[in-house]
């Protein structure tokens, strides 16, 4: 059962404030280009009172993912580490991998899900970015917590496509019990339409890493296709699974997602359509981009962080309306709801933002508040 987490900042400290892998891209895209506005500090503390927000957690080391077990949050920072807070007290744990974490553009460790089987085994699931003799991959791994330190205990997936940038890499596990995942078409458009291929896809695998026996295709851990770089996964109460998806400069997209699905990466984006190929329920259009990354459900609308977009983006499914919640945080990666609190992480510190001293931050706000 998952509780509130108590008030009060906490504030992580650590050696280096950024790391060397955040070289952009030169294939720039709606993720990978460099904000050229600072922050004004004191018009952000004025925005935190103004808006009600509670800024729970601050010097955050490019963070990326939240998930919440009971009285913790647990967030993932890519080079490699993992922050604990419970009742104000914060601690960041060590994760050792069997594989060097790699320091390629957008890449390290990304998704983080705690098991369902966690109170009893101490496990979770992590994705991970890593480079070996073979190439540059993407993984999914168990990994179990023994004192302090996360330890890799078993690999459930290896060789996703990973390349310069998309790597897809949120995790989630599902209302059927099932590990969901995002992964990226490694810049590489025409592996989102290969079947036989891992990459722009999203995948649905057991969580003792083999393939479910009612996934739409025989033998495959796809779910569904065409998909550029999917970094948001979220599902409604009925079980509606729902993802969010960069587009190539715009044309970002809020997709339904359903089994079997292609949803036409790169034949189609945005409001274009074809036969055979799903549009999406939302689009930022041609001239204007999101960045959309983590994403949650709450009450018939979907929140989206927005990295380009610098924003906490609400999505209204009955009245297909959207709106902007938050802006002048900078870059957002995830967003996390957990009973009457809105969470979500700046990203300021990845090399394409402009962070301030005290930056990464956790936010959190009343729901009643939006």
């Amino acid at each position: 059962m998952k509780k509130m987490l108590m008030s009060g900042l906490v504030t992580i400290t650590f050696l280096s404030a950024c790391t060397d892998n955040e070289q952009v891209d030169p294939a720039t895209d709606n993720e990978e280009s460099v904000e050229e506005n600072a922050v004004d500090t004191d018009d952000l503390e004025q925005d935190e009172e103004e808006n009600g927000l509670e800024v729970v957690a601050d010097h955050l080391e490019i963070p990326w993912s939240i998930d919440y077990f009971e009285d913790t949050i647990y967030l993932t920072e890519r080079p490699g580490t993992i922050v604990a807070l419970t009742d104000g007290e914060s601690e960041r744990q060590e994760l050792e991998l069997e594989e060097d974490i790699s320091t390629a553009s957008e890449a390290g460790l990304l998704g983080f899900v705690i098991s369902p089987t966690y109170s009893e085994t101490g496990e979770a699931f992590v994705y991970y970015t890593y480079e070996s003799s073979e190439g540059q991959f993407n993984r999914i791994v168990r990994v179990v917590l023994e004192d302090t330190i996360w330890r890799e205990t078993e690999v459930l997936l290896d060789q996703i496509p990973s390349g310069s940038v998309h790597h897809g890499g949120r995790l989630l596990i599902g209302p059927d019990e099932h590990l969901y995942a995002t992964t990226g078409d490694a810049a590489l458009p025409e592996l989102a339409q290969d079947l036989t291929s891992l990459g722009g896809k999203i995948l649905r695998l057991n969580l003792d890493g083999s393939v479910p026996e009612d996934n739409p295709f025989t033998d495959s851990y796809v779910y569904s296709y065409g998909h550029r770089n999917p970094q948001g996964l979220a599902w409604d109460t009925d079980g509606t699974l729902y993802s969010s998806e960069h587009g190539d400069r715009a044309n970002d997209e809020i997709n339904l997602i359903e089994a079997g699905q292609n949803y036409g990466w790169p034949v189609i984006e945005g409001e274009e359509e074809q036969e055979d190929m799903v549009s999406p329920l939302f689009t930022s259009g041609p001239d204007h981009t999101w960045a959309p990354s983590g994403m949650d459900y709450h009450e018939d609308k979907l929140y989206v962080s927005g990295l380009r977009g610098n924003a906490v983006l609400e999505f209204d499914l009955e009245t297909n309306e959207e709106r902007e919640l938050f802006t002048g945080f900078g870059r957002i990666r995830d967003v996390y709801i957990d009973g009457e609190f809105l969470y979500f992480i700046s990203n300021n510190t990845d090399g394409r933002g402009n962070p301030e001293d005290d930056d990464d931050k956790l936010y959190r706000i009343s729901l009643s508040e939006l």
